[in-house]
């Protein structure tokens, strides 16, 4: 007997949730322990630096006596007890983040304290795992890829159709997005562009973000006595929509947009379920003129964006001092 069975998945679907839920409270329940653990290690190290002179040495000694005493407890070298000292100095007065760390892994925590410089963008990204449940290498990734100051230097190139629709669009998608993952060649085509995304799919939806489940790709439509096809097709869970991407190898070109408005009507004559918000599409190009895109967009009644890719990383360096630009910027306007 298939206990895969459709009739047993019906009956005993609910356990199976339920052992599920149970198994990831329990793991949430032991994070945060652990977290607990070695921040108040942390306070009685910076503590009895701060009041007892403690130095390398004393916490040197300490290591080796909890070493000593439990051989077979792992993480307390001497140089993980000074970075709990660091996790608990940094975080100790901060109201708002303080609670938050608890919220994610210790390895996402250390990551976060190595590679942020304030406590603008450790928010940011103490809170992209928590929303996300992104594991350490995924995390890595989007520090590596700059996501923060992408985030904040991006201005969204969205038709008001999209923000009338969905207000906190600008919390999903992104202006610019990285693709150094497809390792695409000098010259490739559209097609070749496609197939990279497919052959590299989780890591395309690791960069779009984790509410994007898969459709297909070429996706066909039939619309009179003719068949369209869509180059990918998802659906957003937190949007409740189908979201169709077309992809260029060029500039963004104002004739994408007719195209675009023809699919996302034809996806929601044909395709959406009557609980689904309207379609959205994404048209992605290797660049962009934003004097073009916005005199495109003014008057469209389509909820599209209009984004661009890098097929490399781009320097974080680069970013730090653009994104210092813009809130020089935004200073000056203030003031």
């Amino acid at each position: 007997m298939n206990i895969l069975d459709h009739t047993y998945e019906n009956q005993f679907g609910e356990i199976l949730e339920l052992i599920k839920s149970t198994r990831q409270r329990v793991l949430k329940t032991v994070n945060t322990a652990l977290i607990d653990l070695n921040w108040n290690i942390g306070k009685f190290i910076s503590e009895n630096c701060a009041h007892n002179n403690w130095g390398e040495s004393t916490v040197e000694k300490m290591s080796k006596f909890i070493i000593e005493k439990e051989p077979d407890i792992k993480g307390f070298s001497p140089q993980n007890l000074w970075r709990m000292k660091q996790f608990y100095e940094t975080y100790f007065q901060d109201e708002i983040l303080a609670p938050l760390v608890r919220e994610i892994s210790w390895s996402n925590n250390l990551l976060i304290l190595s590679r942020t410089k304030d406590s603008n963008e450790k928010e940011f990204y103490i809170r992209l795992p928590i929303k996300e449940s992104y594991s350490k290498r995924e995390l890595e990734r989007q520090l590596e890829s700059g996501f923060y100051e992408r985030t904040m230097l991006s201005g969204k190139s969205i038709s008001p159709a999209l923000k009338e629709i969905h207000p906190n669009i600008n919390n999903v998608f992104k202006d610019n997005y990285v693709l150094e993952f497809l390792n695409l060649p000098h010259k490739y085509s559209e097609k070749e562009f496609q197939k990279a995304i497919i052959s590299n799919l989780k890591d395309f939806i690791l960069e779009f973000g984790k509410d994007f489940s898969f459709l297909g790709e070429e996706y066909p439509i039939q619309v009179g006595n003719e068949d369209y096809y869509m180059d990918l097709l998802f659906f957003h869970r937190e949007l409740q929509c189908l979201v169709a991407i077309e992809l260029k190898i060029g500039a963004f070109k104002p004739e994408y947009l007719g195209k675009m408005e023809f699919y996302l009507e034809a996806l929601d004559r044909k395709l959406k379920k009557n609980h689904e918000n309207p379609s959205v599409g994404i048209i992605l190009c290797k660049t962009k003129d934003k004097n073009v895109v916005e005199i495109s967009l003014s008057r469209s009644l389509s909820p599209t964006l209009i984004s661009d890719y890098q097929t490399k990383l781009i320097d974080k360096e680069l970013l730090s001092l653009k994104l210092k630009e813009f809130f020089d910027t935004e200073d000056e306007r203030s003031n």
